[in-house]
């Protein structure tokens, strides 16, 4: 096999980083690359375990439209076919084509005994570009032989889990029997929310300092009151937005894009204010912004001030030439800002 040529970061955690890039002799293909050996070595025996769930997964999903193909396996992860599409939470589809290329695609794995059980988290689905559905991120994911009761309890959650997203994005589009189905989890689930997910809450960001959904709402959940009350409390401040990124070492920082005139923000001062509200809140980043990228209904494109404050300028850049009328205004926000990190693992990059 030739050499990988890397070009992407696209997600860094305790269990491995993935990239993007191509073979040497191949510039055109895009691959991805799932590096396990570049989680921490007290994490790496977990790592592989989910790298293996991930590998037989994916040999299992083989010929399945709107799933990647599994490559090859080597002794530091895994490269995987790259699927050209857009994270759900960026796409927002609100027409019925992509949600019933969806439910095809969750069908085709049923058929096969392959549950996801993944797919709470929007950036697991993809919109292609020819609008049809598509789904990344396998390390969960269990393969039956019996369909019995345990296989029939997941599947039926990752059904509830398609019909949450179309509730988030086209909840015009919602059947009375898709409602009923939201609103009756299933016995497994309600045990798993009301003791498990706490002990997998309590090892995952106590000891691991991770959490799913590449840390989505933990720390702004927890800091982001104590956060927000302080910053808008400064006359000179007229809104505020918090996003999430990786940090170098472990866990997530919480990067706050500041609307404001002022040219620079006293990120040690705010802190000080901040830790009087809450002793264990802290703002890793401040950037101040001269105005908030918005939607026409005036919110804030927390979307791409997400991808600003995790560096991931290629999917932006996407995103952006999808939408050539805001480009000047966020190229700005893009220019200034402050995660300059590549998260480069210096042993496999030479």
């Amino acid at each position: 096999m030739s050499e990988f040529v890397s070009d992407t970061v696209f997600k860094r955690d305790v269990f491995s980083e993935t990239r993007a890039g191509h073979f040497s002799d191949r510039p055109d293909e895009r691959v991805a690359r799932r590096i396990v050996s570049a989680s921490p070595l007290w994490s790496r025996p977990l790592a592989w375990f989910l790298a293996n769930r991930e590998i037989r997964a994916l040999k299992a999903v083989e010929g399945i439209a709107g799933t990647p193909q599994l490559i090859e396996v080597d002794r530091d992860g895994i490269f995987r076919s790259w699927t050209e599409g857009t994270p759900l939470h960026l796409a927002r589809p609100d027409n019925a084509t992509w949600y019933r290329d969806a439910a095809r695609l969750l069908r085709d794995l049923r058929r096969r005994g392959i549950t996801h059980n993944d797919l709470a988290k929007p950036q697991n689905w993809l919109m292609l570009p020819d609008g049809k559905a598509a789904v990344i991120d396998f390390q969960l994911a269990s393969c039956h032989r019996r369909k019995g009761r345990f296989y029939r309890t997941l599947a039926y959650e990752d059904l509830r889990h398609l019909i949450k997203q179309k509730r988030s994005f086209a909840p015009h589009l919602m059947t009375a029997t898709e409602k009923r189905i939201l609103a009756r989890k299933s016995l497994p689930s309600r045990i798993w929310m009301a003791t498990g997910k706490k002990v997998y809450n309590l090892i995952t960001r106590g000891l691991f300092s991770w959490s799913d959904g590449e840390g989505t709402g933990d720390r702004i959940e927890r800091e982001g009151p104590a956060i927000n009350k302080v910053l808008r409390a400064d006359p000179a401040i007229r809104d505020v937005a918090l996003s999430l990124y990786p940090l170098p070492r472990k866990g997530v920082g919480i990067y706050a894009f500041v609307e404001t005139d002022e040219k620079e923000i006293d990120l040690p001062e705010y802190n000080a204010r901040i830790r009087k509200q809450n002793r264990d809140a802290n703002l890793d980043m401040a950037q101040p912004v001269k105005a908030l990228p918005r939607r026409p209904d005036g919110s804030v494109r927390d979307d791409i001030l997400r991808l600003i404050a995790m560096n991931q300028m290629t999917e932006l850049d996407d995103l952006l030439s999808r939408e050539p009328d805001i480009a000047a205004d966020v190229r700005k926000v893009m220019a200034e800002r402050l995660n300059w990190t590549d998260r480069r693992i210096s042993r496999l990059e030479g």
